[in-house]
C-alpha cells in the first residue's frame, strides 16, 4: 500500500494449525474480483510451501493504480471511472427569435368523418 498500490489480498490456506485445513483472508484497500480490467489491474502470484505437516497455499494479489504513461499501471482507465467536464458557456439570446412553420399537407379528416359507421352505432 506504500507502493501506490489500490488493494492487495493475501491468501493463506493448508494446515495452519493442528490437523484441520483452514483459510485465512487478509485484505487491505479495494479490489476488483471481475470483469476484463482484472488482467491489467490485478497482479496474482501463487506459491506451496512444503512442510513437514502438509502443504501451505499461498495467493497474493496486488491492484494497481492507473498510470497515463504505462509505466508503474496500466494506461487504460478503469471502465466505472466517470470524468465531469466543465459546462460550455452558453451565448444569451437578447432577441426572442421564432421559427415559420409552413403548412406541410392537407389536414386529415376528423375521426369517422368519411361517411363510415362510427364506434357505438347500430347499423341498421
Amino acid at each position: 500500500m506504500e507502493s501506490e498500490a489500490k488493494g492487495c489480498e493475501v491468501v493463506v490456506s493448508g494446515k495452519l494449525r493442528g490437523q484441520r485445513a483452514k483459510s485465512m483472508k487478509f485484505t487491505d484497500g479495494i479490489m476488483i474480483h471481475s470483469g476484463d480490467p482484472i488482467n491489467d489491474y490485478v497482479d496474482r502470484a501463487v506459491r506451496h510451501v512444503l512442510l513437514r505437516q502438509g502443504v501451505l497455499g499461498i495467493q497474493v494479489k496486488i491492484m494497481l493504480q492507473q498510470d497515463p504513461q504505462g509505466k508503474r499501471g496500466p494506461k487504460r482507465p478503469l471502465p466505472d471511472n466517470v470524468t465531469v467536464h466543465e459546462p460550455k458557456e452558453e451565448e444569451s439570446q437578447t432577441v426572442p427569435s421564432s421559427e415559420q412553420k409552413e403548412n406541410v399537407g392537407p389536414a386529415l379528416p376528423p375521426v369517422g368523418g368519411l361517411g363510415g359507421p362510427q364506434q357505438g352505432q347500430i347499423v341498421a
